[in-house]
């Protein structure tokens, strides 16, 4: 599911309610991922974890965001902003259910519903080269568009 409109439209408000009514997930973790934030070096280890030894700084294996959403939400937000590298890695995890901790020779299954966020319309991003074609397809099977505040004044009250 994509959803897209611009910062403070309230994407991650409507992405909690999806996740609030959807009686099989709602008991499980809702899990946000800032993909704005979320630095280009750690990106992999943060979303799907690493085991002892893997990098310098592992002294611990760890579980990644997928595995702490599992069976709940994970909410990609600022998806557009998702570094080129790792895209490939999620769209297998995406397609296949399952993640590779860095480190890891074992796959491990993942139960999660994905809710992607883009404050800026990820065509023009697929047709640079900026996105992947193939993971754009994937979020986008349900889109939904938020205008802008300012075209919602009752929502403001």
């Amino acid at each position: 599911m994509l959803l897209q409109g611009e910062t403070g439209t309230g994407k991650q408000v409507l992405a909690r309610a999806i996740h609030r009514l959807d009686e099989k997930r709602s008991k499980f973790p809702f899990v946000t991922v800032h993909c704005s934030t979320v630095s280009e070096g750690l990106a992999e280890s943060e979303l799907f974890g690493h085991r002892k030894g893997s990098f310098s700084g592992a002294i611990t294996s760890r579980s990644g965001l997928f595995q702490a959403a599992e069976h709940g939400t994970v909410f990609l937000d600022d998806v557009n902003d998702l570094p080129l590298r790792l895209q490939p890695k999620l769209l297998d995890a995406l397609q296949r259910g399952s993640v590779r901790p860095l480190g890891a020779d074992r796959e491990t299954r993942v139960d999660v519903r994905i809710i992607a966020a883009a404050n800026h319309t990820l065509e023009p991003l697929v047709a640079e080269g900026a996105f992947r074609t193939d993971l754009y397809h994937r979020l986008n099977v349900i889109r939904l568009l938020l205008p802008p505040l300012r075209e919602r004044g009752e929502d403001l009250a």
